[in-house]
């Protein structure tokens, strides 16, 4: 590994403040309900609607940035509570994640963000976040050089797969679980940080089809990110049996 960046720490004068970004540009193909899954009802509402709620809810939270697509004409129908003056909208998003990300913290720039300032960026599509969970986060990383993600120690079996002659998927090998972390969101970065991670992650075509999250940019310049213990009804709907799910899980919700 690379020796990593060197992080500037703020002046004990400046009090950062924290931001959330949910990127919210994509379209969902694996979720098979018809649409971009953000859009997709659980509970009687969008699941980003669930998500935004959540996050609002959130004191410490200066203000949430949604980033949609440019070609988006559903969202302000879909979540009509996302109103007020800690809620914002903009239509910068890319053809990925990681650029969605990059636009929106370029937008947090120009509507007067700064280099020092917090930056939670979420999944829409973990709906059943809790406003407590994110208050976990910042207290663990609000005094950190680096910042980090929630996540989950790894509990199941893991395999390794290889296609069988039918193009059935059959277990290779077990893969050694020790000291592997599933990783959630939101995940709690330095903008100032995080920006110039993705520029760079973004400039080599090699290089990006590896940032699958915000942590790994922030690894691949030599960085550990802090892992703070999460919660297993944090999960991401990706499949279709997961909206199912999220509406168990949400009925058992005081």
């Amino acid at each position: 590994m690379s020796e990593p960046l060197p992080i500037t720490l703020t002046s004990p004068d400046l009090q950062p403040r924290c931001f959330a970004l949910v990127p919210c540009a994509g379209v969902g193909e694996r979720a098979g309900v018809g649409g971009p899954k953000q859009y997709h009802p659980v509970a009687g509402r969008a699941v980003v609607a669930h998500t935004l709620s959540a996050l609002l809810a959130v004191p410490r939270l200066s203000a949430t940035l949604v980033v949609l697509s440019p070609l988006d004409a559903q969202f302000e129908q879909r979540v009509p509570n996302f109103t007020g003056e800690r809620a914002w909208v903009t239509r910068v998003g890319g053809a990925t994640r990681a650029e969605s990300v990059r636009n929106g913290l370029a937008e947090l720039l120009a509507r007067g963000a700064q280099p020092h300032d917090w930056v939670l960026v979420h999944d829409a599509a973990r709906c059943l976040l809790r406003p407590e969970w994110v208050e976990r986060l910042i207290s663990a990383c609000d005094g950190d050089e680096v910042g980090g993600l929630l996540a989950m120690p790894l509990a199941d079996t893991l395999k390794a797969a290889v296609a069988g002659a039918e193009g059935e998927a059959r277990a290779l090998r077990t893969v050694d679980r020790s000291a592997k972390w599933v990783a959630q969101t939101p995940q709690m970065f330095r903008l100032g940080l995080l920006q110039p991670a993705l520029v760079s992650a973004l400039s080599d075509p090699a290089t990006a089809a590896a940032i699958t999250d915000e942590a790994s940019a922030i690894e691949a310049l030599g960085h550990a990110p802090r892992l703070v213990p999460g919660e297993f009804e944090n999960l991401k709907l990706t499949w279709p049996g997961d909206f199912a799910l999220a509406e168990r899980l949400m009925a058992t919700r005081p």
